[in-house]
């Protein structure tokens, strides 16, 4: 028996947790490209998620925490490791004018339960390809709302199975940035706090903002959002524009030429063609504003596989 399959009948012996061997990385993130990781786990209730960790822990092999796979670009050699599923961990519960949700659950779900409560403040993350831990990793955000103006607190497990609240201020939820990226924590439950609102109203900026989204992104092919984060006092879609790249691809890989911003999969681009334009682009931009553009998803495989690590 290889140790994988030692360690695939360790976790299987786990109620309420999913075992899955050589799991294709392309199914699981909307990019749409990577190989193969070892094992893929699917807690179905935070207590499984525990226990899993504490054995994880224990064995001291590699993992990470994935939600929708939005927001990351898998090697096309794959992980060597387990990813953690998240996609089950999502009940929602609504108390007046507050949402507890568990963090498996997309942002767009979210914000549609809260228009239907009447409840205001998540119009903004209706269209955010995400879910609610990859939006607290990254503080996701979009035409002037982020979580962090949402957040009450964040129910955290650590690597070692052990569960803590932290309130919205030690979150340190910046532009792009959490306390969730620098220390050894996974978001699993958020209370979110909005105010009440006509449901016709929500639903009319709903479909403003998402009308936008339509008219401005490509929507209709993979990728993971924008790809660079947000120059100061400039924009990288138009940086990527002024240096002739727009359109630019390599391999199935290439600039929408819808917006500059976002790298698409045309169909067949591999985790490398993407690697290499964004590279291509990063340069060209740099040679012509010198602007050196800093990427937004995460780079995950063997590079990363030494060391624990912590994404949703």
């Amino acid at each position: 028996m290889t140790v994988k399959h030692i360690i695939t009948k360790k976790l299987e012996k786990i109620n309420n947790l999913n075992v899955k061997e050589n799991a294709k990385m392309k199914n699981y993130t909307t990019f749409k490209v990577g190989g193969t990781a070892d094992l893929l786990i699917t807690p179905h209730n935070k207590e499984s998620l525990s226990k899993a960790l504490k054995y994880i822990d224990h064995a001291n092999i590699p993992f990470l925490a994935l939600g929708s796979g939005s927001n990351i670009i898998v090697s096309d050699k794959g992980y060597r490791g387990i990813i953690i599923h998240l996609e089950e961990l999502n009940n929602i519960k609504i108390s007046e004018n507050k949402v507890i949700a568990q963090t498996g659950v997309s942002l767009s779900t979210l914000a549609n339960k809260a228009r239907k409560a009447e409840l205001t403040g998540l119009e903004f993350a209706s269209g955010i390809p995400g879910s609610l831990g990859g939006g607290l990793f990254m503080n996701a955000g979009a035409y002037g709302g982020e979580m962090k103006d949402v957040v009450e607190s964040v129910l955290v497990v650590n690597y070692k199975g052990e569960f803590e609240r932290v309130n919205s201020k030690k979150l340190n939820l910046s532009y792009r940035n959490s306390i969730l990226q620098k220390k050894d924590l996974i978001a699993v439950e958020a209370t979110i706090k909005l105010k009440k609102a006509k449901k016709e109203k929500i639903t009319a900026k709903m479909k403003d903002l998402n009308s936008k989204r339509k008219q401005k992104q490509p929507l209709d092919w993979p990728s993971a959002g924008s790809i660079f984060k947000r120059p100061e006092n400039d924009y990288a879609g138009r940086l990527i524009e002024e240096a002739g790249m727009k359109g630019y691809s390599i391999g199935d890989a290439q600039v929408s030429k819808k917006h500059a911003g976002f790298i698409i999969n045309r169909g067949k681009a591999t985790a490398e063609d993407i690697k290499k334009l964004i590279e291509t682009v990063r340069n060209k931009v740099h040679e012509e504003s010198g602007i050196y553009l800093e990427v937004e998803p995460k780079f995950i495989g063997e590079a990363a596989d030494k060391t624990k690590k912590g994404d949703n």
